[in-house]
């Protein structure tokens, strides 16, 4: 029996609440709203939602500290909701973990393909009970880094390394057609769905956390190379 997908809102807006619960719900999740820092830690302590959509401003506190103390324990889908078209504001959020972003006012088409697309690539990295070893070509091994597509697990030089959803899947498009340069609009389209609204920024931020997990001097990376003003391989 599927499960049905749980998306938490967190944002003081009522209004908005109201449109992206609607909206949400015909969309077949079941939606849980918190308008504060401290409601909205104990409803995703409680509930255990499939994917967050996080408002950079609450009344309490700030969304990034929200992402950031999900990040400690979780790599669930996180979407930033901000009402600063500001670079810096939405590089800080995808510094402390979050997945994407997208500024209000946005339309509701928008986020509901944003949502879509989160989830169901979330879905098919779901981790699934050990039943030994996984099938060859879900499990790719190049210069020590192994990563389980079956388990969505990774390992670097023979250590765990916990990456999040998006990490996971930049790797994972990557490691799997070694030499292969991918462009940063090839990215996004490979683990969101599409490039559609979204800065290709976007996916220099999340290599740059990504080296720091896999690389063995992320100043001077071997695994993923940069090829200047077109976009990233995976060496090895």
């Amino acid at each position: 029996m599927q499960t049905q997908p749980v998306v938490l809102i967190i944002d003081d807006e009522e209004s908005l609440q109201e449109l992206l619960l609607h909206a949400l719900e015909r969309d077949g999740y079941r939606v849980i709203v918190a308008g504060t820092c401290a409601d909205g830690l104990t409803a995703f302590r409680e509930q255990a939602p499939h994917a967050v959509l996080l408002d950079v401003m609450l009344p309490d506190g700030s969304g990034h500290d929200v992402c950031r103390e999900i990040r400690t324990s979780s790599t669930v889908p996180i979407i930033m909701l901000t009402a600063l078209d500001d670079e810096v504001d939405k590089v800080i959020g995808l510094e402390l973990g979050a997945d994407d972003y997208i500024t209000k006012p946005f339309g509701m088409r928008e986020l509901r393909s944003r949502v879509k697309a989160i989830l169901r690539r979330a879905a098919m990295t779901t981790p699934v009970a050990d039943s030994g070893e996984a099938p060859a070509e879900e499990r790719v091994e190049r210069d020590g880094v192994v990563v389980d597509r079956v388990r969505h697990s990774t390992e670097v030089d023979g250590s765990v390394v916990d990456l999040t959803y998006v990490e996971f899947e930049i790797l994972t498009t990557l490691i799997s057609s070694p030499g292969r340069v991918f462009s940063r609009n090839q990215l996004l389209d490979a683990v969101w769905g599409s490039s559609d609204f979204r800065e290709p920024r976007t996916v220099d931020v999340h290599v740059r956390h990504l080296r720091e997990k896999i690389e063995r001097d992320p100043a001077l990376p071997t695994r993923i190379q940069t090829v200047r003003g077109v976009g990233y391989r995976f060496d090895g």
